[in-house]
């Protein structure tokens, strides 16, 4: 990497680095990556789009690492529950990745999984504050679950927490503390495949001197949106803020690539 280009390339893009920096916060507090905003973001800089889903997927695998680490440590993890919808993700995850599309395609699918993001986070408090009984999950469900996310999420470029997290709160799938680290973990190992998907089609290209920047900068506001979240935090607010402004680009990039 060359330090001069690093430098010159902060100072010409402090406003997506600021942005990156406020997503990461926001979404480690809930246990996201923030894949979806990444991907808003960068869908406005003009950026190569085969590039935007790989630095999106590597931003996610920066920030939910230690969500993980942390909710293992937790022992929030059942892995009883959460290994049929990972297992079942990543060869999806991975094929997700490795499909080749068109630009108009991909943008059209982009929108349309935003304005899906949105939606969730909007109407996040119920989700969120609900406890419910849990109900009984089924590796049939779980197999589903994971395979059709994990499809989407590597096509996209997202690690399907954003998806997934509102799907098992709205079928009591177990407690919100858990449903938060299974997303986590979902994130993590589906930003994995769909990267080495990604990564085995010739189209892939990353530009290592800004991706390295996002990545430092998306580490540090995770580790400051997970001191949030052990601590006390309501993001109900900033979620539906954020879900304006993702609701607005989807719009602009949908009204654009139609």
């Amino acid at each position: 990497m060359d330090i001069p280009i690093i430098f010159e390339s902060i100072i010409n893009n402090w406003p997506v680095i600021l942005l990156f920096f406020t997503v990461a916060i926001l979404y480690a507090s809930v246990g996201f990556g923030g894949g979806s905003s990444y991907l808003a973001i960068l869908a406005l800089t003009g950026i190569v789009f085969t590039q935007i889903r790989a630095t999106a997927l590597l931003c996610n695998i920066a920030v939910v690492s230690s969500n993980v680490f942390f909710f293992s440590q937790q022992k929030k993890i059942n892995w009883k529950k959460v290994l049929p919808l990972i297992l079942c993700s990543i060869p999806f995850a991975y094929l997700g990745g490795y499909v080749k599309i068109s630009q108009q395609f991909f943008f059209i699918l982009l929108g349309s999984t935003l304005m899906f993001a949105a939606s969730t986070m909007w109407f996040s408090k119920r989700i969120i504050a609900s406890e419910g009984k849990k109900n009984a999950s089924t590796k049939l469900k779980n197999i589903g679950f994971g395979s059709i996310i994990g499809f989407i999420s590597g096509m996209v470029g997202i690690g399907g927490g954003i998806f997934l997290a509102p799907l098992l709160h709205l079928t009591n799938w177990d407690t919100p503390k858990k449903i938060a680290a299974t997303a986590s973990v979902f994130i993590l190992v589906n930003s994995l495949a769909g990267l080495i998907g990604q990564y085995s089609s010739p189209d892939f290209y990353v530009d290592w001197n800004s991706t390295a920047i996002l990545l430092v900068t998306v580490f540090i506001g995770g580790q400051i949106g997970g001191g949030i979240r052990n601590t006390y935090y309501t993001p109900v607010q900033l979620k539906k803020a954020t879900a304006l402004l993702i609701a607005f680009v989807a719009i602009r990039i949908l009204w654009i690539s139609i």
